[in-house]
């Protein structure tokens, strides 16, 4: 198996570096770089300079607008863009709604959808979890009557991401309460301009709104958002649910946060202290051993092998490397992390900051980052996969 890349990816490699040093506009990269969470219209330019390029769906084939890259290619471009501190397009449509739809979607679901997702017009979040169902996703209430023409849809959805910016929704509801909890479940497309539909705000313990409460109240939808038949939704979640965990499978922002660590080690003078540096050195051959890992997957999907729980087992490993830097970093930082003010993560902000730069938002990457082990399936549940499907417990 030759894990090595080959001389026209690394001419690729060359090129999107070049695209990302003339494209990206510098004062994003900075404020990326310090945690700082673009805007919606920042994030939404990029998107389109991305998709004036060609380049804003990796994962889509070249007949709905995808650049027809290589395994390798999209591994590459994922790792450069992150290393640049560009920001990340809202992922919900390009890479999950966007797969779903080319797999279950109707054709006229196709055309209507995949290239308002590809432009920007269209941009989704992702309607799963609720208070009761987050990793038991099968026990989800939301209810959805059926009827000939419409479906009606009441319940709550939570930590739903970009609810605030997004104009459409993918949700699971049940439209069954028969057989199995898995049985029961429809994967429904929904115009969040739709009457009864309210989002709240969910403010985390960073003091940022990136998540919110959706709440569906009578809510009417055309027969035709269906995707796939009723009461498939639980085939059609499984099979989102493996994009979400592949989904920025390379680890250029684990590389980022260890280079950075780094720099802040430097800063505080710890490059001589041995206990300190002994805990970076460990995260590093982790993050290294971790990059051998997904080389050797990535050489088996291009080789069409099938991949199963190495799924899960990459999932493990990139949040708890990612963790594991951020707690490095406000350990390195020391008293200079705890002054955090939240008015230095906001758009306008250019007051003086109370230590380093780099200091203000380690506290809210440090929070923020408890999720990474949570989201797309808890850790607690991917190792429950891999006791399952590898070794047969």
């Amino acid at each position: 198996m030759d894990l090595n890349f080959a001389p026209e990816d690394e001419a690729f490699r060359d090129e999107c570096r070049s695209f990302l040093a003339e494209a990206l506009p510098g004062d994003v990269a900075r404020k990326v770089g310090l945690g700082v969470q673009p805007t919606l219209d920042e994030t939404m330019a990029w998107h389109r300079a991305l998709h004036d390029k060609g380049w804003i769906a990796p994962n889509w084939p070249t007949e709905w607008g995808g650049p027809g890259w290589t395994v390798t290619q999209k591994y590459i471009w994922d790792e450069e863009q992150a290393l640049a501190n560009a920001p990340r397009p809202i992922p919900f449509g390009l890479s999950m709604c966007g797969p779903v739809l080319m797999a279950f979607g109707t054709e006229e679901q196709k055309r209507d959808n995949l290239p308002r997702i590809l432009s920007g017009e269209r941009i989704f979040c992702q309607g799963y979890s609720e208070p009761g169902a987050g990793s038991d996703l099968a026990s989800l209430k939301t209810r959805c009557e059926v009827h000939d023409d419409r479906f009606v849809i009441n319940g709550q959805k939570i930590w739903t991401t970009a609810a605030h910016w997004a104009n459409w929704i993918f949700c699971l509801v049940r439209t069954s309460t028969d057989g199995k909890r898995q049985e029961g479940i429809s994967f429904i497309l929904i115009d969040m301009a739709t009457p009864g539909i309210e989002v709240k705000p969910l403010i985390t313990m960073d003091g940022l709104h990136e998540v919110n409460e959706v709440f569906f109240t009578d809510v009417v939808v055309p027969r035709e958002n269906l995707v796939g038949e009723v009461n498939q939704g639980w085939t059609i979640a499984k099979y989102l649910l493996g994009h979400e965990r592949m989904g920025g499978g390379a680890l250029g922002t684990q590389k980022n946060g260890l280079r950075s660590l780094k720099e802040i080690a430097a800063d505080r003078g710890l490059e001589d202290d041995p206990a300190f540096m002994r805990k970076v050195v460990e995260v590093e051959i982790e993050l290294q051993t971790l990059e051998m890992q997904m080389l050797r997957m990535l050489a088996a999907v291009s080789a069409d092998r099938e991949i199963g729980a190495e799924a899960s087992m990459i999932k493990i490993r990139r949040t708890e490397i990612q963790q594991r830097l951020s707690e490095l970093k406000m350990e390195a930082a020391a008293y200079d992390a705890s002054p955090y003010r939240i008015e230095a993560m906001e758009h306008g902000w250019n007051e003086e900051p109370v230590g380093p730069d780099y200091a203000n938002a380690l506290a809210a990457k440090y929070f923020n980052d408890r999720k990474h082990t949570i989201f797309a399936g808890s850790n607690e549940i991917q190792r429950n996969i891999i006791a399952k499907r590898m070794l047969g417990l």
